[in-house]
């Protein structure tokens, strides 16, 4: 579960974490002057998230938090990390600071997914444009929107090594969320593409999965994947309501069908993809279909009593 990779060219002070699904990878710095640690997984891993760290550090401190940008599996860590760490400092993009502020969950994606993020607060933002030291080497922030509108991406441009959240990964990239809530964002993915291409990075650490040097490759893959994503964007939107169930799934391991139908009700998002994306069938059994096609690749089962995850 915890893993630091064995890329030779990683500067020597940067552990990767990397780990299993619900959570994003946590990477750790551990530099003369301040540690710190970009994103921190999702809430029910906030306990691993901590003992991880303190592996690391053992009586040190942590100094600082950094979120990539705001969705569950990337800051539900942070109040843990707070709590535990109590003067270390927070720093988020700037896109979402005030609904942090004032902790609106409705605007912070949590609630309409329906997962969730226990309450953190923040002390800076991370500026594109800028640039903030991390293990004694400063890291560029680069605005990244695509999978999110508000992300950003870090590149240390001496090792040129890629933070890329969900940007970039070795197989794709995480969900254009703003495309499902009729925002167009395959633009933003693509243009986030080519800023990558532009940073030329020797080696990247996703948001999920294990460090890559891969880079053209991943990058050709990515953007095939988009150009089918544009050509079928009902398929993209069907995607999205399977991964959001699965991730439920895999945060509950198994649940009863009255509960879960409850989730699927409570969980705006996937009505609001559904009216957009599937005017003639109703929410009740789009889900099913997408439930049955879970089951039948093995990633769910159903019993009497529930629904397991598999």
């Amino acid at each position: 579960m915890s893993h630091s990779s064995a890329s030779a060219e990683l500067p020597a002070n940067v552990i990767v974490f990397e780990r299993g699904w619900l959570s994003s990878n946590n990477v750790l710095f551990v530099g003369d002057e301040e540690t710190a640690v970009v994103d921190t997984g999702y809430a029910t891993h906030a306990d691993q998230t901590l003992a991880l760290v303190e592996s690391v550090l053992k009586e040190r401190p942590l100094d600082r938090i950094l979120n990539t940008h705001l969705h569950s599996d990337h800051c539900g860590g942070n109040a843990a990390l707070q709590a535990r760490y109590p003067l270390a400092r927070t720093d988020i993009p700037p896109g979402e600071a005030a609904l942090v502020e004032r902790w609106d969950q409705r605007g912070l994606s949590f609630l309409a997914t329906g997962q969730t993020c226990p309450r953190f607060g923040f002390t800076g933002l991370l500026q594109p444009g800028t640039e903030c030291v991390l293990g004694d080497r400063p890291w560029q922030v680069h605005a990244a929107p695509g999978h999110d509108p508000h992300s950003v991406i870090l590149f240390d441009a001496e090792s040129r090594t890629l933070i890329s959240a969900d940007a970039l990964w070795e197989n794709g990239f995480g969900i254009a969320f703003p495309e499902l809530a009729g925002e167009p964002s395959f633009a933003d993915v693509g243009a986030t593409l080519d800023l990558i291409g532009e940073l030329a990075p020797k080696q990247v650490i996703p948001g999920h999965g294990a460090v890559f040097d891969d880079v053209d490759k991943a990058l050709s893959i990515a953007r095939r994947r988009l150009d089918g994503l544009q050509r079928d964007p009902v398929k993209h939107a069907r995607h999205a309501i399977k991964v959001l169930m699965k991730f439920k799934l895999l945060e509950v391991q198994s649940i009863s069908v009255a509960d879960w139908d409850a989730w699927l009700q409570s969980t705006a998002y996937l009505e609001a993809i559904r009216s957009r994306f599937f005017g003639a069938v109703d929410l009740d059994q789009l889900t099913k279909e997408i439930l049955a096609e879970l089951v039948a690749a093995g990633a769910a089962e159903m019993s009497t009593p529930g629904i397991r995850n598999t």
